[in-house]
């Protein structure tokens, strides 16, 4: 599958802009580790575009056809190769059983939460704008206090980012953040939002 097959998917299954955009915040950061690691940045790329599409449509995780079970099966319909539906279910391992073993399934489970914190941390500058989050303290601080993002699992990215073996501080949260930076404009993090506030 390429980028646009898995675009046109996306916006198919999901209308919510704000999902949309985590999707895409994924893709980049998906990206970002392929080159880190010297992998295929497409296919890293889709993954992360990927992974939450059937959410919008099937949000019930409880449920045997609920999210990601009936990604999943399009994906299986599709003939999606099997390396991308293993890391779409690893990432929801909790759920699926699939451990995350691989480069690409461990660098999935690594940046999910952790460009939703990053998008709570933009939305609380005064600029909306994740540009201007140019020191990794001010994230750290946000990180120390847990009633901020509070549904974030800090200690899964903390998990996955030791399973990459990449330092939370030194690298992980550097490498997205600037990844996401990258797209801020596709995010809405350009200070775009502003224009939408009374």
């Amino acid at each position: 599958m390429n980028r646009e097959e898995a675009w046109q998917l996306v916006t198919e299954w999901t209308q919510s802009e704000s999902l949309i955009h985590h999707m895409l915040a994924v893709e980049a950061a998906m990206r970002a580790y392929a080159h880190h690691f010297g992998e295929d940045e497409t296919r890293w790329g889709v993954v992360g575009l990927l992974h939450d599409f059937d959410y919008e449509k099937h949000p019930d995780m409880t449920a045997p056809g609920g999210h990601p079970f009936t990604g999943l099966q399009v994906l299986r319909d599709m003939g999606i190769d099997d390396d991308i539906i293993r890391a779409i279910a690893a990432h929801a391992s909790e759920r699926t059983g699939m451990q995350p073993e691989s480069l690409m399934e461990k660098s999935l489970v690594a940046v999910d939460e952790l460009t939703g914190f990053l998008t709570a941390v933009a939305l609380v500058r005064p600029s909306r704008d994740i540009r201007d989050i140019t020191k990794i303290k001010s994230v750290r601080n946000k990180w120390k206090d847990r009633s901020f993002a509070a549904a974030i699992h800090r200690e899964e990215i903390e998990e996955a980012a030791a399973a990459l073996g990449v330092d939370l501080w030194e690298e992980h949260i550097p490498r997205v953040l600037e990844a996401m930076k990258g797209i801020a404009a596709d995010l809405a993090l350009d200070g775009s939002r502003l224009q939408d506030e009374p």
